[in-house]
């Protein structure tokens, strides 16, 4: 028998931004909370690669999937570790993604944030053979790129930072060229080691409390150039702490896709703003929920989302970083991309019976538009691996 498979193209399809906007986004901007979802890529599943391979991107169906968040009112969080940034998605194809991404953003009037870090230092046998010069440097080429393309920017965890910072200082004195030298302010984002092993001991100390104190204090030295601050420590009263400590005007981004709803709700001294990687099979309901809050409605906001819980943690389960699998999955299930196939090959990272469970909790919630293509396409996913219904 004889396959014909078509050829592959979506990762060299030349750039050509649009010239005319699409239609207008039908989801009108919330009021009370700025939110963001951080998105997935599309891979192109008929490029002959491999997992070390750069990552061959199919762009029409990844463009397609942020109009999509963006038609309901979400902003979109471009090029971070949803997006598979470090896991298939090297530094190359993400300045691709983030050109590409923010000029679909001003085309049709969306919000949009680019991830800035230093993934073009590779690690070598004996670590990374870097000093803060070069750190520096490579962090001023990407918020350059973000910045060129009018997007703004997320400064984001460097796995160089920490293996060559020899203490706070050295995070305090990077951080702050970058923020003194940033054109707008810019979104810092604290990613705990839960999502990248590489990341432990960030800001100069694997003691936490220590670790916040750098971090605050780089904040208070700079407050005009931080809008705010994503956290990603999977620990709902370290955030709530942290910020309650922030200066005026710095936002809290909450990134805990563990106790999204109650730090998003927020209490009498305050709430957290949301950029979140379980905004992206949440999208439609997430926004609905945000337009409940927008009206006051807290109640109704916490019905729509506390449900949602079960489903994120069980996506973001140890190793959370793996976490990415279940979110493409569901997109396929959702029909937003024809195929389950992950850049770097990760659709392989989760067992089966975690992707049957994750199909289960996201239908009980009613996310798939469709629900018959859902199931059959979860059967085919079963009968590749020998299960028969």
């Amino acid at each position: 028998m004889t396959i014909h498979l078509p050829a592959p193209g979506g990762a060299t399809r030349p750039y050509e931004p649009r010239t005319e906007p699409l239609s207008p986004t039908p989801g009108a901007p919330f009021t009370s909370r700025v939110v963001f979802s951080a998105a997935h890529v599309v891979a192109d599943p008929y490029a002959d690669v491999t997992p070390d391979s750069p990552a061959a991107v199919d762009w029409d169906a990844t463009l397609a999937f942020r109009r999509h968040l963006w038609s309901h009112g979400l902003g979109v969080a471009e090029a971070m570790d949803t997006a598979q940034r470090g896991m298939g998605l090297d530094w190359a194809g993400a300045a691709e993604l983030i050109r590409r991404s923010a000029a679909e953003a001003q085309a049709v009037g969306g919000r949009i944030a680019c991830g800035v870090g230093t993934d073009q230092l590779s690690a070598t046998e004996i670590g990374y053979p870097y000093g803060l010069d070069e750190i520096r440097a490579a962090y001023e080429e990407q918020l350059a790129v973000c910045e060129e393309s009018g997007a703004q920017a997320i400064l984001m965890a460097s796995r160089a930072l920490c293996a060559v910072a020899k203490g706070p200082e050295d995070f305090s004195e990077v951080y702050g060229h970058l923020l003194r030298q940033s054109a707008e302010p810019v979104i810092l984002h604290w990613l705990g080691p839960m999502f990248d092993p590489a990341l432990e001991g960030y800001w100069g100390s694997t003691d936490l409390d220590a670790a916040t104190r750098t971090f605050l204090d780089v904040i208070a030295a700079h407050p005009d150039k931080v809008d705010g601050i994503k956290v990603s420590l999977l620990d709902a009263q370290r955030e709530i702490d942290l910020r309650r400590k922030l200066p005026d005007g710095v936002r809290c981004y909450t990134g805990d896709d563990f106790n999204y709803p109650e730090l998003i709700a927020g209490d009498d001294r305050g709430f957290s703003h949301a950029l979140l990687g379980i905004f992206d099979p949440l999208g439609p309901l997430a926004a609905e929920a945000v337009r409940k809050l927008d009206t006051g409605d807290t109640a109704a906001f916490r019905a729509l989302l506390d449900p949602t819980v079960e489903l994120s943690r069980h996506l973001f389960r140890t190793p959370t970083r793996y976490y990415k699998t279940g979110v493409v999955l569901l997109a396929w299930l959702a029909g937003h991309q024809s195929h389950f196939t992950m850049v770097g090959g990760l659709q392989s990272a989760r067992s089966l019976p975690h992707l049957a469970r994750a199909y289960e909790l996201a239908d009980g919630l009613g996310l798939f538009p469709d629900p018959v293509l859902a199931e059959t396409r979860m059967k085919h996913l079963l009968s590749v691996y020998g299960v028969t219904q």
